[in-house]
């Protein structure tokens, strides 16, 4: 499941993801926020906060996430993931090659970090 935490504000998206994702996640919450966002602001910045219990992507969202790449790769200005294990910086590096912006994972305690670095840009 999606919620979105009270910093999105203006060009910002901040989500926490708990659970599963499901493609109703990326359909219903993610996209058309983005959506929005980014006919407003042209470029958003993104933060994904993974809380601690969050268990992955259900293969449908795992669809949906990578067909918001190819629809969405150009309207990131930074992206960045919070939370979740040490493979997460080889799959950020590897998601970072398909949006235009820059892409960075932090540790769950630098969630203020990743917030402030997303609002650097």
């Amino acid at each position: 499941m999606l919620h979105i935490l009270p910093e999105t504000a203006g060009d910002i998206i901040v989500l926490q993801a708990t659970g599963k994702l499901t493609s109703e996640d990326y359909q219903t919450t993610f996209v058309p926020l983005l959506e929005e966002k980014v006919l407003a602001h042209n470029k958003v910045r993104c933060l994904l906060y993974l809380d601690p219990d969050f268990k992955g992507w259900e293969v449908g969202a795992m669809w949906e996430d990578a067909k918001l790449g190819a629809n969405h790769g150009n309207d990131f200005i930074r992206l960045a993931i919070v939370g979740g294990s040490d493979w997460l910086d080889w799959a950020v590096k590897i998601g970072g090659a398909f949006i235009t912006g820059e892409a960075a994972h932090f540790t769950e305690s630098q969630f203020l970090q990743a917030l402030h670095w997303i609002d650097e840009a």
